[in-house]
C-alpha cells in the first residue's frame, strides 16, 4: 500500500483519470468533434498518465518522482486546453488537471 505521504496524490490522480476520461467521451458526441480533437487527444494522455502513475505509486516504483514531474506537465497542457471550451466537462476536467498537477509538483 502507498506511503501516507502521497495519499493526496492518489487522490488526486484519480480524480483527474476519470475527470479525463468522462472529458474524452463528453467531447466525441460534441456536434463539432473536429473542433475537440486537441481536447480528445490530452484527456487520453492526462488519464492514461495519471492512472500509470497510481499504478506506479502502488507499487512503490523507483521512478515515482520522474513519473510525477511529467504527469504534472501533461496535467497543464490538458487543463490548458480544456479551459478553452466553454463545455461543462472540460471545465470541470480543467479543475481536476490542476489539482493534480500541483498535487504530482510536490511528489516530484
Amino acid at each position: 500500500m502507498a506511503e501516507k505521504h502521497y495519499e493526496n496524490a492518489m487522490k488526486a490522480l484519480h480524480e483527474c483519470m476519470e475527470a479525463c476520461n468522462y472529458c474524452f467521451d463528453s467531447c466525441l458526441k460534441e456536434d463539432d468533434v473536429k473542433m475537440m480533437a486537441g481536447c480528445i487527444r490530452l484527456d487520453r494522455e492526462c488519464a492514461d498518465m495519471c492512472g500509470y502513475l497510481e499504478a506506479a505509486i502502488s507499487r512503490n516504483s523507483p521512478y515515482i518522482s520522474e513519473l510525477a514531474s511529467v504527469c504534472a506537465k501533461i496535467c497543464d497542457d490538458c487543463a490548458e486546453e480544456c479551459a478553452k471550451h466553454d463545455h461543462d466537462h472540460c471545465q470541470k476536467c480543467a479543475e481536476a488537471c490542476r489539482k493534480c498537477a500541483e498535487e504530482c509538483r510536490k511528489i516530484a
